[in-house]
């Protein structure tokens, strides 16, 4: 027959740290080494510490001789790409002219107008999607106003942009609140009844 040895039990000690190893030997002038101890410490710590470094600004997107900017409101998202050329504004491949209703019309061409006569050496090409009318032809807006900034590179069109209306070259932060399960809307609840 063949015994098996029980096999001893490891036992794990508990870390401890490295100061606290030398504070507890017995020692003359254990407080003198606790005082030092404690005073290595935040030096280490000060050794460590980096300051931090400001991130590069983003380059301008520019593709070839086209300058590609974004803008949102909403739902709705909106790219807008500008080339040399005739002046032509067109919306997912659709001529600004053949937008029906004149508020929608005069809201994405707000921006090309107030460019003045650089605006017709340029072509607008936009695409957006999401949202509803309005949204969108806002989002437009503001993607056509950055991208003529970024394409003139000129600082007078940006602060006329600017004091004109701010949204022109700052998206809108606003969005719609989420409904809530007590009402049928975000804000709005359910009516009560007693009888």
């Amino acid at each position: 027959m063949v015994t098996e040895k029980p096999k001893a039990k490891k036992t794990k000690k508990p870390k401890e740290k490295k100061n606290e190893v030398e504070i507890k030997k017995d020692e003359p002038g254990k407080e003198q080494a606790k005082k030092e101890a404690l005073e290595n410490e935040p030096e280490k710590k000060e050794q460590v510490k980096k300051t931090p470094q400001k991130k590069p600004a983003k380059p301008k997107k520019k593709i070839g001789n086209s300058t590609i900017a974004r803008g949102k409101r909403k739902k709705a998202i909106a790219r807008a790409s500008i080339t040399p050329g005739r002046g032509s504004v067109r919306i997912n491949k659709m001529s600004v002219a053949s937008i029906n209703n004149t508020y929608v019309r005069e809201i994405i061409l707000e921006p090309v107008k107030m460019a003045g006569e650089r605006s017709t050496k340029v072509d607008i090409r936009v695409r957006v999607c999401g949202g509803g009318v309005l949204g969108q032809a806002q989002a437009c807006r503001t993607a056509i106003a950055r991208a003529l900034v970024d394409h003139f590179e000129d600082e007078s069109l940006k602060s006329s942009y600017l004091e004109r209306d701010r949204s022109l070259l700052v998206e809108d932060s606003r969005r719609t609140e989420s409904k809530k399960y007590k009402g049928p809307k975000a804000r709005a609840r359910y009516q009560k009844s007693y009888r």
